[in-house]
């Protein structure tokens, strides 16, 4: 098996997720007598709310060659918005990030996805590191709520979901915002690592692209290949 590293901590409550269902579906392949070696960083979530660039390139390239340093085969960052620093840090370091996009990429064409609805806090939203990622690299076309819900949903994200507080409100406005897009994209990408949490029980007409999941199972066909 490969040793993953994996960079966590934004938040803890998605990094469990990636810790727990990497473990559990490589035993299914390997043996449930087995599990993985995985390296985990979990850094302070702080540092992605101050929204300082430098500062989060420089942790996560600090965090990245501490992690190939100690043996890891390639990182996985266990939550959409950091990657914007894998433009930053990949060329100084020596292996490979398993991108999130890439793993979206890959089902929404299985599917034949064209047209996505991305939903997640609003740097997720509005900055390049996933949606023109999925553009340049994918062609695909990448569909935005207006600026109001884009505010809304980054509320959500960053001062509930990311906190541990799933509520209501919370899944009501996201459960109507999609419907709001029925007939006018193929699937919705839930492009925060807590939202699938969230819409865990909820029915939408709409397919989810849930970015932990597809992430996850980059992750295990990683470490089990040869």
């Amino acid at each position: 098996m490969k040793r993953l590293g994996l960079i966590g901590g934004t938040s803890y409550h998605s990094t469990l997720e990636y810790y727990k269902d990497i473990n559990f579906k490589v035993g299914e392949i390997i043996s449930s007598s087995q599990n993985p070696e995985l390296l985990l960083y979990s850094i302070n979530i702080e540092v992605m709310r101050r929204q300082n660039e430098d500062e989060i390139n420089q942790t996560y390239l600090r965090v990245a060659q501490t992690l190939e340093q100690a043996g890891a085969e390639a990182l996985m960052i266990c939550a959409n918005t950091p990657h914007m620093a894998v433009d930053y840090v990949q060329p100084k370091i020596g292996i490979p990030f398993l991108h999130i996009a890439d793993a979206v990429a890959a089902e929404a064409k299985r599917k034949d996805y064209q047209n996505l609805l991305l939903l997640g806090n609003k740097p997720t939203m509005t900055k390049s590191f996933l949606k023109d990622y999925l553009t340049e690299h994918h062609h695909l076309h990448i569909v935005l709520p207006d600026e109001k819900n884009i505010d809304r949903s980054h509320y959500y994200v960053s001062k509930e979901l990311t906190q541990g507080q799933f509520t209501k409100e919370a899944k009501e406005f996201y459960i109507e915002l999609i419907s709001a897009y029925e007939s006018k994209v193929d699937a919705v990408i839930l492009g925060c690592t807590e939202l699938p949490i969230l819409l865990k029980k909820k029915q939408a007409k709409l397919p989810f692209l849930k970015t932990t999941d597809l992430h996850i199972k980059t992750a295990v066909d990683f470490i089990v290949s040869n």
